[in-house]
């Protein structure tokens, strides 16, 4: 599957499931402790001078980092309870690589589609929102590696739907996501074997397609791997995996094309967190160690 330039990551989401008319119980969403309820131990800030030293003089002037990120991707990136503040795993991960740059941050929620073309532009001077790492999108900007994930899918409990034998449902995917099109070909596939096609219900937010899911409005929904996970985490047991995890790839942080340096910076800085404990700390925080990486890269 080749996926636009705009394709969403496949991040993972379940955004803050802003549904409050289903009641879900969201209430774990801005939890900073570990799964075993216990805080883990703090990140490393120690600024490392000679990666700080790679950080764009407009960037490195004010000691701020402006970050674009859509914020309806739990437990990547979403609003916390004042609907204000942009929690996640992401959010504690990349806050830690601009500490070692010397760097605070500024977190914009904004649509995904809008966050290359943000950073392109100069509107962002980052993009941080589970993006998958392709071709198309190295075309665009530089990506750096930070994590790995896949494509699962999720139904309601209790349902039969499976990825492989979705002809004639109702299935939820969030618009501009590498799953419109995987979605879009098994829809294709259905209609190629004479069965009936599948309804691909698009959404702006994630939030959205996981609350049609547990409502019963749709039959099933796919999303990246750690998003349908906390999905059925975070709705009590009115949803559950369908299928194995597939089509693995590398997240990665947005840079403008021109500032390599920039890129190596941020690439070395998760490096030093990978090698000093501090990465697989957040990452245990949030329940998606799983997806932990050894290396990271720039335009792996």
């Amino acid at each position: 599957m080749t996926p636009t330039p705009i394709t969403r990551s496949r991040r993972f989401a379940v955004a803050v499931l802003a549904v409050a008319a289903l009641a879900l119980p969201l209430a774990a969403c801005g939890e900073k402790k570990s799964e075993s309820g216990t805080a883990g131990p703090t990140p490393s800030t120690a600024v490392d001078s000679a990666l700080a030293a790679k950080v764009p003089a407009a960037i490195k002037s004010d000691g701020k980092i402006l970050i674009g990120t859509d914020s309806t991707y739990a437990p990547s990136e979403f609003l916390d309870t004042d609907g204000k503040t942009v929690i996640g795993f992401d959010v504690d991960l990349f806050n830690a690589v601009a500490a070692k740059l010397g760097l605070k941050t500024d977190w914009q929620s904004a649509k995904f589609d809008d966050i290359i073309p943000g950073v392109q532009s100069g509107k962002y001077e980052l993009g941080v929102s589970s993006f998958t790492i392709n071709d198309d999108r190295k075309k665009q900007v530089t990506m750096v590696s930070y994590f790995q994930a896949g494509t699962q899918w999720a139904t309601k409990k209790g349902s039969s739907v499976k990825p492989d034998d979705a002809c004639g449902k109702k299935i939820a995917v969030q618009t501009g996501t590498v799953q419109v099109d995987d979605i879009t070909a098994r829809s294709k596939k259905c209609t190629d074997g004479s069965k009936g096609a599948i309804t691909i219900d698009q959404y702006q937010a994630q939030s959205d397609a996981t609350a049609a899911v547990v409502s019963g409005k749709d039959d099933a929904m796919l999303a990246d791997s750690p998003v349908c996970a906390y999905a059925v985490k975070q709705t009590n047991g009115q949803l559950q995996l369908a299928g194995d995890i597939y089509e693995s790839a590398p997240y990665g942080y947005v840079v403008n094309k021109d500032q390599k340096d920039f890129a190596d910076a941020i690439a070395g800085a998760i490096q030093a967190l990978i090698t000093d404990g501090s990465y697989k700390t957040i990452l245990a925080k949030w329940g998606v160690d799983a997806g932990g990486i050894q290396t990271a890269a720039v335009n792996p």
